[in-house]
């Protein structure tokens, strides 16, 4: 729902000048004598976030000092957006991270307001000639369109709802789209996901969609979409459950990242694939304890059903995985233990090609777009074996759950060249300048980057 507080003019604009503590002593270097003493008698010490207004002539706002603290980043400046008074403003001075305050300040524009009155952004940013603004704008509407989907509460983000916004989003980009639905997941093999759906009145479903030239290098994005978490018969307590709208952030993060891919056509041949299902309950819904079948062959027995995103995730990557893609990436909000280990804030990724790993961690730094790797450690797949099925969905003891979440995803890729498995968050439960609190994009901008530099 953000709408991007860029101006369309190309000069002009109330400078706002970033200071860091060790320059306030040379401030008048900077900037007028008159804006120097005015934040001098302010007491700007140019603390992390600190905003100083400098008026100028008549009434007219002057300038404006943005504090950087000892540990700013270039996203601080999601502050300034909205807490500047309406205009139109510009950021002084040439800086490498020139691309990252602007995207910065776009992302912390953003405001979900469907259910709000809606009101103006007032604040405006005219971006300096070294932006570019395709890249730029690429890159906030992404964001937006995974944050708006994320934040949509279930009764208004179902199965339905999400294979709507993906069929909006094929269309946009002419790409071909695909739903198998209902009873016919069985017909074409895809049990896991008709089983943790089946429950819900709204029927589970696999959307596919393609698009780019065959003979392309092939990509292929899979995302979780269980658009709401009961946790099943395993069921939720109510404190857990409060925000298990976000349970398809996978989904809504594959989608994003398509949508940059598309809108700057790059030369592969993407397809997505995202199980949409609810984990609800009812007479039919799959039980601990029971043994399912999978689209690879392999038989799974249920550990609990609150593990259900492996499950879909699993007849998806297999039906990915036939094709042979040259990259696979998948994504899923997929376990507590990943936040337990790492935060909400760093999502760890996993992969057994070291070469794309090594380009990723390094893209996360760049774009500042924080990942961790982990590792596919093998000896800990002993810990989902089952006595009666090929394999147990989760662990008995708990131990490692992240790790043994993306070593069972694994056994469902076999074919591709490279694959990588992303445990988002896919929400900030702390406010920040580049972000309310709510639905969040993580990993897009460095995932794009790996594939742009790849297949560009």
């Amino acid at each position: 729902m953000g709408v991007l507080a860029i101006s369309t003019k190309k000069s002009g604009g109330i400078p706002i000048w970033s200071v860091h503590p060790n320059e306030l002593k040379n401030l008048g270097k900077m900037v007028s004598s008159e804006a120097a003493n005015w934040a001098k008698s302010c007491g700007f010490g140019a603390k992390k976030g600190e905003i100083c207004l400098v008026p100028g002539a008549g009434d007219k706002l002057g300038c404006v000092l943005f504090g950087l603290g000892e540990s700013g980043t270039p996203f601080d400046s999601g502050r300034l957006a909205r807490q500047l008074p309406g205009g139109d403003y510009r950021f002084e001075g040439s800086a490498d991270d020139d691309h990252l305050r602007a995207l910065g300040w776009m992302l912390g524009a953003y405001r979900f307001d469907l259910y709000k009155k809606q009101s103006p952004q007032k604040a405006k940013l005219i971006l300096n000639k070294e932006v570019d603004r395709e890249a730029l704008t690429r890159e906030a509407e992404a964001s937006y369109l995974a944050r708006d989907l994320i934040n949509t509460p279930a009764n208004d983000m179902g199965p339905d709802e999400l294979e709507k916004a993906a069929r909006k989003l094929a269309r946009s980009h002419s790409a071909k789209i695909s739903v198998i639905k209902g009873d016919d997941l069985l017909k074409k093999n895809f049990p896991m996901i008709h089983a943790v759906g089946r429950a819900s009145v709204d029927a589970p479903r696999l959307i596919d969609i393609k698009w780019g030239a065959a003979k392309a290098p092939k990509l292929t994005l899979v995302g979780k979409g269980v658009t709401f978490d009961t946790g099943g018969l395993n069921i939720k307590p109510g404190g857990s459950m409060a925000l298990m709208k976000k349970d398809m952030g996978g989904a809504a993060n594959v989608l994003a990242l398509a949508q940059m891919i598309m809108t700057a056509k790059l030369n592969v041949r993407l397809r997505v694939l995202i199980p949409a299902v609810e984990n609800s309950i009812s007479g039919n819904a799959f039980r601990p304890g029971d043994v399912l079948s999978s689209r690879k062959g392999i038989s799974v027995e249920i550990g609990n059903t609150d593990a259900e995103g492996r499950l879909v995730l699993g007849d998806a990557l297999a039906l990915g995985d036939e094709e042979t893609p040259d990259l696979m990436v998948d994504m899923a909000t997929l376990t507590g233990a990943a936040r337990v280990a790492l935060g909400p804030d760093l999502p760890p990724f996993y992969s057994d090609d070291d070469a794309l790993a090594s380009e990723l961690a390094q893209a996360s730094v760049d774009q500042f777009d924080p990942l961790w790797r982990m590792p596919l450690w093998s000896p800990y797949q002993s810990m989902l074996s089952s006595k009666i099925a090929d394999v147990n969905h989760i662990t008995a003891g708990g131990f490692a759950g992240s790790i043994t979440a993306a070593l069972f995803l694994s056994r469902f890729v076999e074919k591709a060249n490279s694959w990588v498995h992303l445990d988002v968050f896919g929400w900030v439960p702390n406010a920040k300048p580049w972000a309310n609190v709510g639905g969040e994009a993580q990993g897009i901008r460095a995932l794009f980057a790996v594939i742009k530099q790849r297949y560009d």
